[in-house]
């Protein structure tokens, strides 16, 4: 049994058979570490399970640093109502639930003691990524999927700046974003059948809005027997298909020297006989090698890119070609880009702290009058707001057929009665 699956195994122990939720914020460091390793013997005895010496104290030593890093963060984190937490400084934290944003009366003691929290919670992510002056900012994942930013002074006026997007292991499937009402059965079925005919899907919003939470959830319609390759800056795709292989960029070692881009990453998954690919953002100059390699043949690519709407989306995607100095014209450049990328998924967080689709667009490149069009499959109509704040609305479905049906019917995946009727 590796370490990763006898952790998973020791945490559901911890929580079932011990008292520890109870009693962890009283131990010291010491008191914590002999706690942890009587009860890994116990339950290695219990459940007749061989570990090593080196594998035990090494479990200790990480579940140690993980237990004792989050010093006054530890509430919020334990908190699951809680999604975001932003640290401006030592005495002024803030947290988002529900989608809306509130100050706590959460401090730290000092600057110098949130720096020692920040080091604290980069050792115990096992990324071996480093945060200083010479660097003074970061992003990691924590074991338990969260997503860290760390940007420090001189960068940083006010000290260190800490923003911590907490990973949420109870949104798993198709119907938990149903029941948030983030799209409509009829979205359901349509994307999970996008996924299914290997269309190319680029998923967009502002920060926040789930798109990372949408892409994950209907990324598992992908067949098990595709190989899929998944690369990422910080890694938070957590695929259930057994067949992924994951990368994540590497930054500069304090020499300026060892870094590996997404681009470098992207060129080389090419060469790992991928059946499918996953950016987890786009950002700049993989935005060339995606569009090629979908080009060449590599259906069913994913891929995030940071946007307000799915026209600013397509936008993006060719501003970030034409910076890598491709000697394309625009038009050309956008005829690429309509013919490489099937839909655009535009997710919004909306005043009343729901995430919703807004848009599933088509994009389409009209032969006959060399147009670049985009065309909305599905659309979120907002009817209105009742005095509580809470918006209501619909999803209209357009009755004219997106124009990369010609993939449902090749890889034989079919629609239910009632879509495009028209």
């Amino acid at each position: 049994m590796d370490n990763h699956e006898f952790k998973q195994k020791f945490n559901a122990y911890l929580i079932r058979e011990t008292n520890y939720v109870q009693e962890k914020d009283e131990m010291n460091e010491d008191q914590l570490r002999f706690f942890l390793n009587e009860k890994i013997l116990a339950m290695c005895k219990v459940k007749d399970i061989e570990l090593t010496d080196d594998q035990r104290m090494a479990i200790v030593r990480e579940l140690v640093s993980a237990g004792m890093s989050l010093g006054p963060l530890r509430p919020l984190m334990e908190d699951e109502s809680i999604t975001e937490i932003m640290i401006n400084g030592a005495h002024q934290i803030y947290i988002q639930r529900a989608g809306r944003i509130t100050l706590t009366d959460v401090q730290f003691e000092s600057n110098a003691q949130l720096m020692h929290t920040v080091q604290k919670l980069l050792a115990s992510s096992g990324s071996n990524k480093r945060v200083d002056e010479s660097q003074p900012y970061v992003d990691f994942s924590l074991v338990d999927g969260s997503r860290v930013n760390i940007i420090l002074p001189p960068c940083a006026v006010v000290g260190p700046v800490v923003t911590i997007r907490k990973f949420k292991d109870d949104i798993g499937s198709v119907d938990d974003l149903l029941t948030l009402g983030m799209f409509d059965k009829q979205i359901a079925t349509f994307l999970s059948a996008a996924m299914k005919a290997k269309l190319n899907v680029i998923y967009c919003g502002s920060t926040g809005a789930g798109k990372t939470t949408i892409m994950n959830v209907f990324s598992r319609d992908i067949p098990e027997q595709e190989r899929i390759i998944t690369i990422e800056d910080t890694p938070e795709l957590n695929l259930l298909q057994e067949h992924v292989v994951s990368l994540a960029s590497k930054p500069a070692n304090i020499e300026g020297k060892g870094e590996i881009t997404m681009r470098d990453l992207f060129v080389n998954s090419l060469r790992m006989r991928p059946d499918r690919i996953i950016v987890g953002e786009v950002r700049g100059h993989e935005m060339l090698d995606l569009i090629q390699s979908i080009s060449s043949g590599h259906s069913g690519s994913l891929a995030i890119v940071h946007a307000e709407s799915p026209l600013d989306c397509f936008n993006r995607m060719v501003s970030m070609m034409l910076m890598t100095g491709i000697n394309l014209s625009t038009a050309e450049i956008r005829k690429q880009v309509a013919r490489a990328m099937d839909l655009i998924v535009h997710v919004e967080l909306f005043m009343d702290g729901k995430r919703r689709v807004t848009a599933v667009t088509d994009l389409i490149y009209d032969e006959t009058s060399d147009r670049v069009m985009l065309h909305n499959v599905f659309k979120f109509e907002q009817t209105g707001q009742n005095e509580a704040g809470s918006i209501s609305g619909q999803w209209k479905i357009s009755k004219r057929a997106p124009s990369f049906m010609d993939k449902f019917a090749k890889r034989m995946v079919k629609l239910p009665e009632g879509f495009f009727s028209g």
